[in-house]
């Protein structure tokens, strides 16, 4: 099997990481019209396809930016990405496949949908795409690793590989205090923090006891309303 540089193959590869686009904004350089550039500046703003019309100048943005790079992905989180095939050639690609595999620290997994499916030929132009979900389920780093197989035009099958590293985080930060009371009783204060680069929601937190205690919420009042207000992490 040719495993040839990913630059002489008959097809393409791309994979794009699917996550929540961004707006893009232009960038301000503006001056007054008496000054020496006179209207230069503020023409080129007006022109500028990121710009706001008629408010050329606020630096609202109103295109969606794709993600420029595989970034960070915190644990439990779903990660999702799009695998892209295209046949670049001018002529007809036989026997095309694609496989996409998640290396972790302990295992590896096979995620692609077309691994199970028969190759296919490429016409002109033509793509073959796989839409890939998965969990992550553990901490360190990931490396995603992208095969493709082809005939070529010798009648010999080549492949070529990608790979694509990201990291796994961790969501929130849990410390815990006891307290031992001359009754007794034992309090416990769990503390989350969130540590990801965004706000976070949480659904719910709740401390499931052992069997072996009688456990006791004190995060509500008799009438059921939180001790703390209305929190936002």
């Amino acid at each position: 099997m040719d495993t040839k540089e990913a630059g002489d193959h008959l097809v393409a590869l791309k994979v794009m990481r699917l996550t929540k686009p961004a707006l893009i904004s232009p960038t301000i350089v503006t001056c007054d019209f008496k000054d020496l550039p006179g209207n230069i500046l503020n023409n080129y703003l007006k022109d500028d396809a990121t710009s706001v019309v008629q408010m050329e100048t606020l630096a609202a943005g109103q295109f969606l930016l794709l993600p420029q790079s595989f970034g960070n992905i915190y644990l439990g989180e779903t990660f999702s990405c799009y695998v892209c095939v295209h046949n670049e050639t001018t002529q007809p690609v036989q026997s095309v496949s694609i496989k996409a595999d998640l290396q972790t620290n302990s295992q590896r997994i096979p995620l692609s949908t077309q691994q199970n499916q028969s190759p296919i030929m490429l016409d002109v132009d033509e793509t073959l795409s796989d839409v890939i979900h998965h969990e992550v389920k553990d901490l360190g780093t990931h490396i995603l690793v992208c095969e493709v197989t082809y005939m070529s035009n010798y009648n010999t099958l080549a492949s070529f590989r990608k790979f694509f590293k990201f990291e796994v985080m961790k969501p929130l930060d849990v410390k815990t205090k006891i307290y031992n009371a001359e009754s007794d009783d034992v309090f416990l204060e769990a503390q989350v923090q969130n540590i990801t680069s965004g706000p976070i929601v949480l659904e719910q937190v709740s401390l499931e006891g052992s069997h072996q205690f009688e456990v006791t919420s004190l995060n509500e009042d008799n009438n059921e309303q939180s001790v703390f207000g209305d929190v936002t992490l």
